[in-house]
């Protein structure tokens, strides 16, 4: 197994870049699920982004499925892909199976705030000016 590396500098190779991306532990994967909030919630909260949960309501930005929304119904850490509720592609055979989108390609709507370190870590920094 390759080691991760810690100190990878970056590099305009696409190889190196997929390499250190499929090597990362967890706890920096986590920052890859990051997505953009909506302009309303970035005001109100002085976020660019913030990591995606389960049931945070979502719009797709780019791709087949671009303006469509819909709730969150599974994060895939390992995979670094989350799939929507009520979005779903047709396999070869005729089934039906949700489809997965890359972070970059969504915008949060609706936070679910059920989580209190969450909705803490939110308060914390409210009504602070946001870097455009």
């Amino acid at each position: 197994m390759v080691k991760f590396s810690t100190a990878w500098k970056g590099s305009t190779k696409g190889r190196k870049q997929r390499k250190y991306r499929y090597n990362a532990p967890l706890h920096v994967k986590q920052k890859f699920l990051h997505v953009h909030l909506s302009p309303e919630l970035r005001k109100k909260y002085g976020f660019r982004n913030i990591q995606v949960r389960k049931n945070d309501k979502v719009k797709v930005v780019r791709g087949q499925f671009a303006k469509r929304d819909g709730k969150v119904e599974r994060v895939d850490l390992k995979r670094e892909t989350v799939s929507l509720t009520g979005i779903e592609s047709l396999k070869k055979d005729g089934t039906k199976m949700l489809a997965k989108f890359h972070p970059s390609n969504l915008m949060i709507i609706e936070l679910n705030l059920d989580d209190k370190n969450r909705k803490q870590k939110l308060d914390s920094k409210k009504n602070k000016p946001v870097n455009k």
